[in-house]
């Protein structure tokens, strides 16, 4: 949960484009995958900012952004309100100290030529600051023993572990040089669902532990519900609709997002006769040709003339600005206007 509104990260007007090119020789440019265009969020210190979306969506891109593992084309993030965007050499090593990641697959994250105590204790040659050469054994076992693994066992190889296992040296690494920051990519899509839910409760426990923000990037609503404490929906590259968890999950404005909601498993057996399914029409467009005016407007059931030629705002809806939950931004001209899609439930 949210410690303070002091925002640790603040992203503005974020863009990332990859250049299409044409020919062997002599190349020329066609074009451009327009993988994030125009995404602003902030992170509060001991939040957990979820980021939501269909495959292709452009998260994972944000996270390599914010990580500092892609340039971006435009846009800036600011880390205690420093632009880190254009920071090089040691400045930007000093910041990824503090901006940590884990990665989406445990199996090829790590090295399978290198034991626990060495993926773990890797950070500390990059950082050699962090940890005299001394003490970092120690550490890395203390490190093993806070994620729920055995410190003797930090002589063993990745194939010598479960996915989950691997997922915790994962996060142990993520850990080793006490960040403030953890984006988190898809951590627990690879296993299995009785393994993401401890996952997940390893990460809440962590974060209270030890102050942690995330920025947690999944395509499992009911996950990143649990986790999070406010919530960005993506498509195509922007942000549909953002909000609290309860403002998203119960109280959807965006079409998009309420087709998304309507596929999730409802418990109540009551809920599940008087929910409407609502399937999207087409596919989702290329990022390389998005449609004009709203991105969504292909697929989309309110879609009408205006949407083709405006571009639609995050924003309150002025339409909802006095109707509590319902009041968040949301990136639609006619936000007010739904289908029913009961809610999922608040338990978290």
């Amino acid at each position: 949960m949210a410690e303070s509104a002091e925002p640790v990260l603040e992203v503005t007007g974020l863009v990332k484009h990859y250049p299409l090119t044409r020919g062997i020789v002599f190349r020329k440019r066609t074009g451009a995958v327009r993988a994030v265009d125009g995404v602003s969020f902030s992170l509060a210190r001991g939040e957990t900012l979820g980021i939501v979306g269909e495959s292709g969506c452009g998260k994972s891109t944000v996270a390599k952004l914010l990580v500092g593992l892609e340039r971006p084309t435009a846009g800036r993030i600011r880390y205690r309100g420093e632009d880190i965007t254009r920071l090089s050499g040691r400045a930007l090593k000093a910041v990824r100290r503090n901006i940590q990641m884990v990665f989406q697959d445990p199996y090829t994250s790590l090295d399978p030529r290198m034991t626990v105590g060495d993926i773990v204790g890797e950070p500390y040659e990059i950082h050699p600051e962090a940890a005299p050469r001394g003490d970092r054994r120690r550490r890395v076992r203390e490190l093993l023993d806070v994620v729920g693994l055995s410190p003797e066992h930090i002589n063993r190889y990745p194939h010598q572990f479960s996915g989950g296992q691997r997922q915790r040296i994962g996060i142990a690494r993520g850990l080793a040089l006490r960040p403030e920051v953890i984006v988190a990519d898809e951590p627990v899509s690879a296993l299995d669902v009785s393994v993401q839910a401890q996952v997940v409760n390893l990460l809440e426990r962590l974060q209270s532990e030890f102050g942690l923000s995330y920025v947690f990037i999944a395509h499992d609503l009911s996950v990143v519900r649990h986790i999070s404490d406010r919530v960005g929906v993506m498509y195509l590259g922007r942000l549909a609709e953002t909000g609290t968890d309860t403002e998203i999950y119960d109280h959807p404005t965006h079409p998009y997002t309420q087709a998304l909601l309507s596929a999730v498993p409802v418990p109540d057996p009551g809920a599940r006769e008087r929910r409407e399914r609502i399937i999207l029409a087409g596919e989702v467009p290329s990022p390389a040709a998005p449609p004009s005016g709203c991105r969504f407007r292909t697929r989309c059931w309110k879609a009408r003339e205006r949407c083709a030629v405006e571009e639609p705002v995050l924003a309150v809806p002025v339409a909802l600005a006095t109707r509590g939950p319902a009041a968040h931004p949301s990136a639609c001209h006619f936000a007010e206007e739904r289908r029913t899609v009961p809610a999922m439930g608040s338990e978290r």
